[in-house]
């Protein structure tokens, strides 16, 4: 009699423990959702699609996921915007240009070297968090991020917007007609207003695949928690580039921080105090990623793609379609017109394209080597060699070699992915 008494107080008490952690989750999800019908959240439309999470085994149905969600992995100057576009243009993809630019802006407005490692471990804490949520179409958590903080769920501060087609379109912006296939970033910006979060994660969820570009994830293992997790179905793009050619395209867009080596190259003569830690890191972080995504790991099993923006440029439409075949998405004829439009033409016809690479040409992508002296050059391919040899980039022995654009400084080299 007295077993039987202890298992029933145990099973009231177990019951009790039971519903009352069942209200503390509904609780604390129904105050996180800015609206009643708890728009998405990560758990669907509604608090019934909140319960049968309880009620049922939530492994069951991960392998089809209505969502396959994609990152771009990348580091500044490195082709990654191109890539963006690639996913920009299918109707079926959310499209994001750089998030995590408000994380980076709001945690490290000025990144101090000597509080690298510390200030990288807040960032890349915060930046899981924000992607865990945004591929959950919960778009609501970037507002955190955004200063000033938006007002009503609206905002006009979103870096980029007009980089994502589906935040240019309808439901959330009525300016633009379907049939504009081809609507200027400046043109979204100055017609669509403010942008409401509300109709964003609206457009998000009737969306089949979420994709997201960043430059701001050093490497593919800072990714493991997100990639193991079933719920996600993340597969990650990695964009790499030789080094040497995004040293030049940074030199040239980054004023402040490459300005020593701006006079570098102009003045032909090395500065006594170049700072090269930028270089290092860069070439290390690759190193460091590409050899964990080429190692056949078993969490990055069908998750992991490397892609050189070289043979990209040689060859967009056919590399395109690789990726895409690795993801399970289908070529749409707005993805290869827009690729048509954006890579074909000669010298001249390429340079003023938003995306100008020459189709089929290896010497466009290398254009790098008609900027920097010899000198410059062999600095950078000795501070990066092992990324240079990992990748299948040549190094240069001469002025004479550098300046021969008739021969490649990029491998024939096949990059075999893991599925």
């Amino acid at each position: 009699m007295l077993c039987s008494r202890k298992m029933i107080l145990l099973a009231v008490v177990s019951i009790t423990i039971y519903y009352s952690t069942m209200k503390i989750f509904k609780d604390l999800f129904v105050h996180k959702c800015p609206t009643p019908i708890l728009l998405n959240c990560g758990l669907g439309h509604d608090v019934k699609s909140f319960n049968r999470m309880f009620d049922e085994n939530p492994y069951d149905n991960y392998n089809s996921s209505r969502k396959t969600n994609i990152l771009i992995l990348a580091t500044p100057r490195s082709g990654s915007s191109f890539v963006g576009q690639l996913f920009n243009q299918h109707s079926d993809v959310f499209y994001l240009f750089e998030p995590l630019y408000h994380v980076q802006t709001t945690l490290i407005p000025h990144l101090s070297p000597s509080r690298y490692a510390v200030e990288r471990r807040v960032m890349l804490g915060a930046s899981r968090d924000l992607l865990r949520s945004l591929y959950n179409c919960d778009l609501y958590f970037l507002e955190s991020y955004i200063k000033p903080q938006p007002a009503n769920h609206t905002t006009d501060k979103l870096f980029r917007r007009g980089a994502s087609k589906a935040l240019c379109s309808m439901p959330v912006c009525d300016a633009f007609s379907p049939s504009d296939s081809n609507i200027e970033e400046r043109d979204c910006v100055r017609k669509c207003g403010s942008l409401n979060f509300i109709f964003a994660s609206e457009s998000c969820q009737k969306k089949h695949h979420v994709a997201i570009k960043t430059v701001r994830i050093p490497e593919v293992n800072d990714l493991k928690a997100l990639i193991e997790d079933p719920r996600l179905n993340l597969k990650v793009i990695q964009v790499v580039r030789d080094p040497r050619g995004i040293l030049s395209s940074r030199i040239e867009t980054f004023l402040d921080t490459y300005h020593l080596w701006r006079i570098w190259r102009d003045k032909g003569r090395k500065p006594p105090k170049l700072d090269f830690i930028k270089l290092k890191t860069m070439c290390d972080d690759f190193l460091n990623s590409v050899s964990t995504g080429l190692s056949q790991l078993p969490w990055l099993r069908g998750r992991y793609m490397l892609v050189r923006y070289e043979d990209l440029a040689r060859n967009p439409l056919q590399k395109t379609k690789e990726v895409y075949t690795f993801l399970g998405l289908s070529m749409e004829k707005s993805v290869v017109d827009w690729i048509q439009n954006n890579t074909r033409g000669n010298n001249d016809m390429s340079a003023k394209l938003k995306y100008g690479m020459m189709r089929d040409s290896p010497a466009n992508a290398e254009s790098w080597r008609l900027k920097l002296s010899y000198e410059m050059v062999n600095y950078t391919q000795t501070v990066c060699k092992h990324i240079l040899d990992e990748l299948g980039y040549k190094a240069v022995n001469s002025p004479e070699e550098l300046k021969n654009m008739s021969l490649s400084l990029t491998k024939h080299k096949t990059f075999i992915t893991f599925l």
